[in-house]
């Protein structure tokens, strides 16, 4: 048996929140990467078995190799449907770019209130910036 570091309790509710939204995270990490690659193999496997047979036989007909060619190219077509279906950071990068996308846009605070707002002993009362100038 290993000791255990004193540092942290073992039933720590801070923990137990920070492995469930790791564990959640990574979840929806290995679905979209297992739905994504499995959409690619489906997509790509018939064309490659096939691109192996015709070099070998010769025996498919050129109306079937262009259908799995299709397939294929629909296979690229679908990613971007994929990804903002299952990764809001993708949405939100997409968001940015797409107009139809956008958000309404509310007033932005300014990057001086941001940094009063975030930092650890909060607003401070005090001269203000044009007081100081």
């Amino acid at each position: 048996q290993v000791p255990r570091a004193p540092s942290q309790p073992l039933g720590s509710s801070e923990s137990r929140r920070f492995t469930n939204k790791h564990s959640k995270k990574a979840l929806k990490a290995s679905l979209t990467l297992g739905i994504l690659l499995g959409m690619f193999f489906v997509a790509w496997l018939p064309f490659f078995v096939t691109n192996v047979a015709q070099a070998v036989c010769g025996c498919v007909p050129a109306g079937f190799f262009d259908v799995l060619t299709w397939l294929g190219y629909c296979n690229s077509t679908m990613n971007p449907i994929i990804y903002p279906l299952f990764m809001r950071d993708f949405k939100r990068a997409m968001g940015r770019f797409l107009p139809c996308c956008r958000r309404p846009a509310g007033p932005r605070p300014s990057a001086v209130s941001l940094s009063v707002r975030n930092s650890p002993s909060g607003p401070r009362a005090g001269p203000s910036l044009r007081n100081g100038l």
